[in-house]
């Protein structure tokens, strides 16, 4: 296999991944813990404006996800993720150190360096954005 394919395919591994990661946490957010107890834990970590934040992380956790997946608009909304995810470590986890098992930042460091390599390499030529260029 040559390099470009090798690339293409590793960056869909990694968009689809991630995006079925980002569904599955804001379908969480909307259809299982539910909108009310997302609201009251964002309140608890003291994250402003804790209902329309909820409503917000939610919302681009799903349509976010959902478009890494089939890449488009790919490395706007793999920044977006990475803004999102970079204040979910500050409000969250950075103070209870590294490991994820404390809440600690292992996840969403990892996260976001994941989403930073889609914003610098793109999505690569087997997504919507691949097609278009």
């Amino acid at each position: 296999m040559d390099k470009p394919v090798v690339r293409d395919l590793t960056l869909l591994l990694l968009r689809a991944v991630l995006g079925f990661v980002f569904i599955a946490h804001g379908w969480d957010k909307f259809f299982i813990t539910g909108m009310v107890e997302t609201t009251g834990q964002f309140s608890a970590f003291g994250i402003p404006q804790p209902k329309l934040s909820a409503y917000l992380v939610g919302s681009v956790e799903l349509v976010g996800g959902a478009l890494l997946v089939i890449g488009l608009l790919t490395t706007l909304v793999a920044g977006a993720l990475a803004l999102l995810v970079a204040a979910a470590l500050y409000f969250v986890h950075l103070e209870n150190g590294i490991f994820v098992s404390s809440n600690g930042i292992e996840y969403t460091a990892v996260l976001v360096v994941a989403l930073l390599v889609i914003v610098v390499f793109g999505s690569g030529r087997a997504s919507i954005d691949g097609a278009l260029s």
